[in-house]
C-alpha cells in the first residue's frame, strides 16, 4: 500500500478534529477524499504530508512513518495545500527552478523537469511572467507543477482544480488521470463531477469520522430504495399488463413514455413482456442517484 492510515485521530483543545478514522490506499488508485467543511479533509492531508502532528494513531506512505521519518515521507509525496503558498515576486520558471532544487534535484535534472511540467500543465505561455501577474487559475497551476517536478509517488491535492475556468479543469483532469496511471493519488474537492469523472473510488469524511468509503457505483446503489426505470416505447402499451411484472411498485404514462419504479432491477423481465407483446422498445435507462445525493444522505 502506499498510504495506509490507522486509527488517526487530532484534537484541538476541546474538538476533536478526526477520530480514529482507517484506510488504505494503493499504487495507480485515484482516491477521492470528500466531506463538508470543517470535516477533517485537510487535518488528514496535513497530518500524511508531515505538516501537522497526530494525536494518537498511525500513518505510513510508502513504507515511511509521518511521525518518525517525515523527511523520507515528503520525499516521496507531491502536496498542492489548498491555500497555495507561492512566492509572487518570483518569475513562474524561476520559483518552479527554485522549488525543484528544494527538492533534492540537481540543476540539470531540476532544468529537464521544469521545462516538462511547464508544458504538461500549460504554462508556457506564462513562463516569464512574475507569479503575482498570474490569474488565479495559472496560480493553481504553478502549484500543481511545482507538486510534481520531483516525481512524487504519491500526489495529495486539496482542491486542485479551484480558480479554472471549465477548459482548464478538463485540461488538469486529464493530467491528474494520466498521473494516476503510475502514482497514487488523493485529492479533495467540492465539486462531485470532479469525482465521478476520474474516482472509482470515494471516502467521505464528516465530523472527523468516515462514513462511507467505497467505489462510487456502490455508494449510489446503498442510497437507492428503488429501481428508477425511464422507458419509451413507439407504441401503445398495456398498462394494466405492464403492472404484472413482478417487484414492479408503480408505472405512470406520459404518451408513450413511462416512469416506472420497482423493488428489483426489471429489465430483462420488461424486456421479455415487451417482446412477447410485440411492445418496440425505444429506449431504457435505469437511473441511478447521483454522487451529490450520497455526499448530501450521508453528511446532512
Amino acid at each position: 500500500m502506499s498510504v495506509k492510515v490507522y486509527d488517526l485521530t487530532k484534537i484541538y483543545g476541546k474538538q476533536k478534529a478526526l477520530n480514529q478514522i482507517s484506510f488504505e490506499v494503493k499504487p495507480g488508485e485515484i482516491l477521492g477524499f470528500l466531506g463538508p467543511n470543517g470535516a477533517g479533509k485537510s487535518t488528514t492531508m496535513k497530518i500524511l504530508t508531515g505538516f501537522l502532528p497526530q494525536t494518537s494513531g498511525t500513518a505510513s506512505v510508502c513504507g515511511f512513518d509521518v511521525a518518525t521519518q517525515s523527511m523520507e515521507v515528503r520525499r516521496k509525496i507531491g502536496y498542492l495545500p489548498e491555500l497555495n503558498p507561492l512566492y509572487t515576486d518570483m518569475y513562474v520558471k524561476e520559483y518552479l527552478l527554485f522549488a525543484g532544487r528544494m527538492n533534492g534535484l540537481s540543476a540539470k535534472v531540476a532544468e529537464e523537469s521544469v521545462e516538462r511540467m511547464i508544458e504538461r500543465t500549460g504554462l508556457s505561455v506564462e513562463r516569464k511572467k512574475q507569479i503575482g501577474q498570474l490569474s488565479k487559475g495559472f496560480k493553481q497551476r504553478v502549484g500543481l507543477a511545482a507538486a510534481m517536478l520531483h516525481n512524487p509517488e504519491v500526489l495529495i491535492l486539496d482542491e486542485p482544480t479551484s480558480g479554472l475556468d471549465p477548459n482548464q479543469v478538463v485540461e488538469i483532469r486529464n493530467l491528474i488521470r494520466e498521473m494516476g496511471k503510475n502514482k497514487t493519488v488523493i485529492f479533495s474537492t467540492h465539486i462531485m463531477q470532479e469525482v465521478e469523472a476520474m474516482c472509482s473510488r470515494v471516502i467521505i469524511i464528516n465530523k472527523g469520522k468516515i462514513v462511507a468509503d467505497d467505489e462510487i457505483g456502490n455508494l449510489q446503489k446503498r442510497l437507492n430504495k428503488q429501481y428508477l426505470l425511464t422507458v419509451e416505447f413507439k407504441n401503445k402499451v398495456d398498462l394494466n399488463e405492464l403492472k404484472q411484472i413482478k417487484d414492479l411498485i408503480k408505472a405512470e404514462a406520459n404518451q408513450n413514455i413511462y416512469k416506472i419504479s420497482a423493488g428489483s432491477d426489471i429489465r430483462e423481465n420488461l424486456a421479455v413482456l415487451a417482446q412477447k407483446n410485440h411492445w418496440i422498445i425505444l429506449s431504457m435507462q435505469l437511473e441511478e442517484s447521483s454522487l451529490e445525493e450520497v455526499f448530501q444522505s450521508l453528511t446532512q
